[in-house]
This record gives C-alpha cells, structure tokens and sequence, in this order.
C-alpha cells in the first residue's frame, strides 16, 4: 500500500504545475476565441480548411466525447465536413494541458512528436474525408438559426473574460477532465507496483504486435488526452518501448466506442471508418518511427523511478501545485454533486434517457441543449446514471429534437 500511494504522489507531484498552467491556457483559449470566429476560417472546399481545422483543435483540452457538440457547433457555422473531420482528429489527442502533462512526465521529445501526430494525421484524414465522402450541402444548412447567433460568444471586456477564463479553466476543465486523471493515476500506479517488467519485456519483442494489442485495448477503454500520460509512462517504467506507450497516449484519447458509435450518426459511416482509420494508421506509424528512426535517449521518462524510493521527499513548489489542485478536484466533485442533488430534490420531473454521454463536456451540452427548449424551468443531467431530469411544460418533441441535434440519443 505504502508503494501505491508512494508512486501515486511521485507522478501527481510532477504533473501538477504543468497541469494547473495547461488549465489556465485553456481557459483563455475559452474566453478569447470564439467558435464563430473559429467557424468562419473553416468553410470551403481544399486542404486548407482542414489544416486550419487542425491547428484550431490542437491546442483546445476537449476530450473525444467532448469535442463532438463543438464539432457539431463548428459545422452549423459553415465548417465543411473535411474540416469538421480534422478538428475531431486533431482535438482529442491533445491540447494545452496535456502536452505540458506530457512534457512534464515523458519528456521534450513526446511533448512535440505528440501534437505534430495530431496534426499530420487529422490533415490525412479530413483531407480523405473530403475527397472521398462528398456532401450535399443544403440552403442554409451550415447557418446559425437566427436565435441562435452570438450564443456562444464570450463576455465584453477584458476583466470579465479573464474572469471567465479562470472559471473555466479552474472549474469547469477540473470537472471535465478530473474524473479521468484520477483514473489514470491510479492505474499507473497500480501497473507500477503490481505487473511484473518480465509481461512487457516480452511483448516488446514484437513492436507491431504490442502496437495491435495497445489499439485493442485504447478504444473500449475510455481515457483523456491527459489521463493516457501516467498509464503511458508505467508501461514505459515496466519495459514496453516509447512508440508503444505512444501509440496509448493517441489511439486511446481518440477512437473509443462511444464517440465512434455517436460519430456514425452525425457523420456518416464512411467519414467515420476514415477518422478511426486515420486515428489508428497515424499512432502506429509515428510509433514505429519513434521505435525504429529517432534516439532512443530522446525518449527517457522524466520520473524513472516511482515505486524503487518510498523515502524520497517532494519539492516545494510542485507539493503546493498538487495541494492546489487536489483541493480544486475535491471543489469540483462537491460542487458537482451539490448541485445535482438540490435541484432534482425541488422538481417535479420527467426523466428522459440519454444515450452517448462519456464526460462533463458532454453532461454540459446536454443541459444547455435542453434548458433552450420552451417551458423548459430546469434541468439536471446525471452523467453517471445518463438521466436528464427536467422540469416544465415543454413538448416532449422538442426536447428529443434538442438532445438529438446535440449529438446524442434520447429515449
């Protein structure tokens, strides 16, 4: 037990200040730049909507599930389908907060190999998409309805958008994304601790093989761009090679069940098979070449040792990052739960099923899509039952309709 929470502390430790700035980045991604803005860059026809799509989905801490309302939103604004592709590549496989993680635990070498991935694989595959999978666009298809332009701005003024940014990034990227780091944590350290180096050592002989094998694994197994790094660092401390641990830290973020079953739907079963398959190819490829191609001394974790020391003592500062930030995770979880009790506790409801939902982005989107319906008074979506309970007098229609244009199902 004392080497569980030894090795837990050890990776926390080191994660925490680089999070907590990836955090704050995010949020003034959030309060600076709008979607609209975003969407105008990205209509058209060639590669260069798809690139720009890319370069606009990198650095945004959105994870796979996350990321489909903004693809949504993106495409009513005018964003082509190969755009609308690349952004959904590009997005979950990083952003700001992640690569700081993954530069803090694996080093330099990951941090940028990592989103220029990204980059070339949502371009690959958007590109596809809009070679091969043509559209038919209808009259005012890819327009905001009248009542729905300028939603999503974000406030006047620049106090009140750093206001937002710090609410955002402190608050609601807590809640989004620390369910799954927390996952994450634990799981490595459990690998560390309690799987033999001899299970790796020998998978390792066969890179294309264990590369196969870590696909299988990544899609059913929900995980962020952000909770991949730890369980991708105790595999590396355990034996496997940095192009395997790779080939977790961008197919698992990217292509799991739940986001391709959704993706089908709203996109199209040919656009999807290239998103998975440009997903696939990409974190293979760059991790056989990492593998094969580049020093393998580029690629030594920045934490070598996490369980060999239970003695060890922690620095100042990183120790305050994590009390921070462990202290912001409990708020959040409280803040959570809090508020979905008290407002189910007051209303008479009516309790839909929604279907698709994987993490708080996709709880929020939820909530929004439904609180715009008419008669609508309140509402409240439990993201671990996938029940929206909702109060009012609003057709039944409508909030079908809502739900299902933002991407999900509904009974």
């Amino acid at each position: 037990m004392e080497q569980i929470v030894y090795s837990l502390l050890t990776i926390f430790n080191e994660m925490s200040p680089y999070i907590l700035l990836g955090f704050f980045i995010a949020g003034l991604l959030h309060a600076f730049v709008s979607p609209a803005l975003m969407s105008r860059h990205l209509a058209g026809s060639g590669w260069k909507p798809v690139v720009k799509a890319a370069l606009f989905g990198i650095p945004l801490p959105l994870c796979s599930c996350g990321v489909l309302p903004t693809a949504v939103s993106l495409r009513r604004n005018g964003a082509s389908k190969g755009a609308t592709t690349s952004f959904l590549i590009a997005t979950p496989q990083t952003g700001v907060d992640s690569i700081a993680a993954t530069f803090s635990l694996l080093g330099p070498a990951f941090a940028f190999i990592r989103p220029l991935a990204a980059l070339v694989g949502a371009t690959v595959g958007g590109c596809a998409v809009s070679r091969y999978d043509c559209e038919k666009v209808e009259a005012n298809s890819c327009t905001l309805e009248q009542g729905e332009k300028g939603t999503d701005e974000p406030p006047a003024g620049f106090w009140r958008r750093m206001s937002e940014a710090v609410r955002y990034g402190f608050v609601d990227m807590v809640s989004s994304v620390g369910k799954w780091l927390v996952i994450g944590l634990v799981v490595a350290a459990l690998i560390t601790v309690f799987v033999p180096d001899s299970l790796f050592v020998s998978l390792s002989s066969y890179p294309l093989l264990a590369m196969l094998a870590v696909v299988a694994v990544a899609v059913p197994m929900y995980v962020c761009a952000t909770g991949s790094i730890p369980i991708a660092l105790s595999l590396m401390l355990k034996g496997l090679s940095p192009g395997i641990a790779f080939v977790l830290l961008m197919a698992g973020p990217a292509a799991n069940f739940a986001s391709v079953v959704i993706l089908s739907r709203t996109m199209g079963r040919r656009a999807t098979f290239i998103y998975v398959a440009s997903v696939v190819l990409t974190a293979i490829g760059f991790g056989l070449a990492i593998d094969l191609l580049l020093p393998s001394s580029w690629f030594i974790p920045k934490v070598t040792a996490v369980a060999e020391n239970c003695h060890h003592s922690f620095d100042i500062f990183p120790s305050i990052c994590s009390a921070i930030l462990a202290a912001l995770l409990v708020y959040s979880s409280f803040r959570t739960y809090r508020h979905n009790h008290q407002t189910i506790k007051n209303m008479e409801t009516k309790v839909y099923k929604v279907k698709g939902m994987a993490c708080p982005h996709c709880q929020a989107s939820v909530e929004k899509a439904i609180a715009a319906v008419p008669g609508v008074e309140a509402v409240v979506v439990n993201l671990s039952t996938g029940e929206a309970t909702v109060s009012g007098t609003p057709s039944e229609t409508d909030i079908k309709a809502a739900v299902t244009a933002a991407g999900f199902d509904v009974e």
